[in-house]
């Protein structure tokens, strides 16, 4: 049985929580010589990017402006950490 491993992430305003995984998972992940807490960073930026641009651009009707400037930061802060657009990384444009 494979047991689990706790991570805490820490907002700005100092609250936390905690998150379990199984052993191994974050290690599966892990590009030769990433630390554990960077992949982490990487996947929540991912999926906070992933969804951003999914609220932006496949919702019914007009997002609001700032819906539309949050998910283009979003997409700036994907390409500065992984050195391609996140609709290049999505295989698709929006």
């Amino acid at each position: 049985m494979v047991g689990t491993e706790t991570y805490t992430v820490t907002g700005p305003d100092g609250d936390s929580d905690e998150v379990d995984l199984p052993e191994g998972l974050v290690d599966m992940l892990a590009e030769q010589g990433e630390n554990p807490s960077e992949v982490i960073s990487d996947v929540v930026l991912q999926a906070f990017a992933q969804q951003a641009h999914a609220i932006a651009h496949h919702s019914e009707g007009q997002p609001p402006q700032d819906v539309l400037d949050i998910n283009e930061k979003a997409e700036e802060l994907f390409e500065e950490r992984f050195g391609q657009s996140l609709s290049d990384a999505m295989g698709h444009s929006h």
